[in-house]
């Protein structure tokens, strides 16, 4: 990245003319103590000193955890209102309503259902924040999780604006670095946090340093090559608003 600093800046002013255009007063994001819902922060805390976070732990022991414990050192840092809203007993109540709808379900297919329960509730808890307090829900996905369609549809993937959704993992990292960011955020594993031991690179089965090379030279191993094209390929349908019947003009 060229200018970090006028990079910077010029995120902090499409989110105040975004919260101009919306009327809104507010804006609030969920703070996992990951590093793009840290950056994200960080950009809206300096346009707009209403800014809040919401930590929502469910069922991961690691949300109660490492994740937490990041998550409220990245707030006092840098002076962001921080919620607690913790949302395991909702998720455990939710999917026995759904057992009837669960009942047959292909087993592969039945855990990510309920793996995806999670940043669904987040996203129903962000919104009803917003909408109480006039605010606007700001999303924290990158340009390389977008590629690989890293994210759940309707959950994590909703908002509405991202001032990060053009950067790569790796210039999140400097970027974070120019802020100043707490080192251990910057230092660990990437993860969604969805269950235990669960990291971004496992579950994908390859380096966010693999997907960014792809995506701004071409370049990746063939092995890597594969995998990127065949997630991008599968997932483009997170990417696009849903079709609809229409007669043509």
């Amino acid at each position: 990245m060229k200018d970090i600093k006028a990079e910077i800046e010029k995120r902090v002013e499409f989110i105040k003319q975004t919260l101009k255009d919306a009327g809104a007063g507010a804006i609030v994001y969920g703070n996992s103590g990951g590093k793009d819902c840290t950056l994200v922060g960080v950009l809206c805390k300096m346009a707009c000193d209403n800014t809040v976070g919401i930590i929502m732990p469910c069922e991961s022991s690691r949300n109660y955890g490492i994740d937490r414990e990041h998550a409220l050192k990245a707030a006092s840092l840098y002076g962001i209102k921080t919620l607690e809203i913790d949302l395991t007993s909702v998720k455990k109540e939710f999917v026995k309503v759904l057992e009837p709808a669960f009942a047959d379900g292909i087993e592969k297919n039945l855990n990510s259902a309920k793996f995806n329960i999670n940043p669904r509730l987040r996203m129903i808890t962000l919104y009803a924040y917003a909408q109480a307090h006039n605010a606007l829900v700001a999303g924290t996905g990158n340009r390389s999780e977008r590629y690989m369609g890293y994210f759940t549809k309707w959950g994590d993937g909703a908002c509405d604006f991202n001032p990060i959704a053009d950067l790569t993992v790796g210039e999140i990292y400097e970027m974070l670095r120019a802020l100043n960011a707490p080192v251990e955020i910057i230092d660990k594993a990437p993860s969604a946090g969805l269950f235990e031991g669960q990291t971004d690179e496992d579950e994908m089965g390859v380096t966010y340093k693999e997907i960014d090379s792809y995506i701004l030279s071409g370049q990746a191993g063939e092995r890597a090559k594969t995998i990127i094209e065949s997630a991008h390929k599968k997932t483009g349908h997170k990417r696009e608003l849903p079709k609809v019947y229409r007669l043509l003009d």
